[in-house]
């Protein structure tokens, strides 16, 4: 048996119907999934950042 919480609420796993239970998997998997896509998107920004700065230090200089 293993404790689930939904909701605020406790549930013993063996307690839930099988539907229920691959609905709360299906959950778990989609929330991984958000998690592996928004590690990938701050991996995407930080490069996109440091090409930025790149490109910025290429670019001629205003001479004031």
């Amino acid at each position: 048996m293993v404790a689930i919480t939904i909701d605020g609420k406790e549930y013993e796993s063996d307690d839930l119907s099988e539907d229920a239970r691959a609905q709360y998997n299906s959950i778990n998997a989609t929330d991984a999934e958000i998690a592996r896509i928004n590690l990938q998107l701050a991996i995407a920004q930080t490069a996109r950042n440091a090409y930025a700065r790149a490109l910025s230090e290429l670019l001629p200089k205003d001479e004031d």
